[in-house]
């Protein structure tokens, strides 16, 4: 599944193309997906200027007029491609995960330009489609979550009272999307690597020092991959020609049975299961 970084750079692509370009025809060609796409989807998108491309968390925010939105949320496999009318561009998506081309099943919705098309594919139907009509449903629905690392409100005071009591490992608190927004399996287990601290270690043991170093790393890791153009097993250029690689400078994830990569550590890397998810981390640096 895509996290922030990967997101944040569907964002960044699709801001580039559509920002201020009107859309001239919505095709939904299926609906099903998590949830059925709103038959208003069209009302809203069709012969309307697209203000901006913001996101929260590993949601895309689609600005329209008059104050409304387009949420999409991009779930387990969805891409979003750009296809260019008489070009055969090789590379379609507006990132790096999953397939670099469009595939020929499975394309849900096509937003139709002037000399391009924007194309929703989605082969497991997780991710979805939501009408925002106002800012303060927009609002509401943000507030439901935890802040982004990147905000000034996740701050020791915070973390550290949050986790006061708390019995629950912080590795599943980082993936608690009501703690923190945006991070998923991949970047917790680098955070908490980098942070030196066990992810199987509960949430109310945590020091003051140990909850700075979180907050830090978080902030840190999401920025570099935001920079290599986040994280995929498959390396490729996108759709602007850019090439994506932060999966080249992992340091737990997917690194099990390996050396570990800090300075003097001759110990292997560790995989465990928590909560039905792959979990990496080094015993030996990480206490």
């Amino acid at each position: 599944m895509p996290e922030l970084p990967e997101v944040e750079i569907v964002r960044q692509s699709l801001n580039k193309i559509i920002k201020q370009k009107k859309v001239k025809k919505v095709i939904i060609r299926n609906r099903n997906l998590r949830f059925k796409i709103p038959l208003n989807l069209i009302d809203y998108l069709e012969n309307k200027k697209i203000i901006k491309v913001g996101r929260f968390s590993k949601y895309l925010i689609i600005h329209l007029p008059k104050r409304s939105y387009c949420l999409i949320h991009l779930g387990m496999s969805g891409t979003i491609h750009v296809l260019k009318n008489k070009t055969k561009k090789k590379m379609t998506n507006t990132s790096f995960y999953s397939l670099p081309i469009l595939p020929k099943k499975h394309n849900h919705v096509e937003l139709i330009f002037d000399n391009f098309k924007v194309v929703y594919n989605d082969p497991r139907r997780f991710g979805f489609f939501q009408i925002i009509k106002n800012s303060l449903e927009l609002k509401k629905k943000i507030n439901t979550y935890g802040p982004e690392p990147f905000e000034s409100s996740f701050n020791l005071n915070y973390v550290h009272n949050f986790f006061y009591g708390k019995n629950k490992d912080i590795k599943n608190f980082l993936l608690d999307q009501k703690f923190v927004s945006g991070i998923g399996n991949i970047y917790a287990s680098e955070i908490l690597f980098l942070s030196k601290i066990n992810p199987f270690k509960k949430a109310k043991l945590l020091s003051k020092k140990e909850c700075k170093k979180i907050i830090k790393n978080s902030k840190k890791v999401l920025l570099r991959a935001i920079s290599r153009g986040g994280s995929s097993i498959r390396d490729f250029k996108d759709s602007s020609g850019l090439k994506g690689g932060f999966q080249n400078e992992f340091k737990v994830y997917q690194q099990a049975g390996r050396i570990c990569k800090n300075t003097g550590c001759s110990c292997l890397i560790k995989k465990k299961i928590i909560s039905n998810r792959s979990t990496f981390f080094c015993k030996f640096c990480q206490k």
